[in-house]
């Protein structure tokens, strides 16, 4: 049975010190700061995710289900990734559960013990049962926004 994702003390500390330290550039594995604004309040909303990175796309994962960025991310469509002073406005498209599977299925294997114990699946497991899954698991692909060029 997967564990479930409960915000103690302790979650709390540990995202305060990784923003911290994401917000003066010190790289943490894949991780980045997400901002976006609130669903109800519209106030920007930042927390720490971890990107999922191959063949050249990317993907923000909620190994913690649907957690309130998760919900936000999906009522505003884009958001903005940061790292130290490298700030990147982005566009999101959630995946369905048959899309994220196979992603979640060839990354598993590379999360840390304490992520893979809120999962149901194992790195062995047949790709049908990441499927089952993945609804537990939001996934969105990240998609660079094009910004306008200035004019002079």
């Amino acid at each position: 049975m997967a564990k479930i994702y409960r915000i103690t003390p302790f979650v709390r500390i540990s995202n305060a010190v990784v923003a911290a330290l994401l917000r003066r550039g010190v790289p943490i594995g894949s991780n980045a700061l997400l901002t976006v604004p609130g669903r109800k309040s519209g106030q920007p909303r930042t927390t720490p995710v971890t990107l999922l990175e191959r063949d050249g796309e990317r993907w923000l994962q909620s190994p913690f289900g649907d957690v309130n960025w998760v919900r936000n991310l999906r009522a505003a469509g884009e958001a903005t990734l940061t790292r130290g002073r490298h700030s990147e406005p982005i566009s999101v498209v959630e995946l369905s559960p048959a899309e994220a599977a196979p992603i979640y299925k060839g990354a598993l294997a590379s999360f840390p013990s304490m992520i893979r114990d809120y999962f149901d699946v194992t790195p062995d497991s047949p790709l049908e049962a990441f499927e089952g899954e993945a609804p537990r698991h939001p996934m969105f692909r990240v998609v660079a926004k094009k910004t306008a060029p200035m004019h002079r």
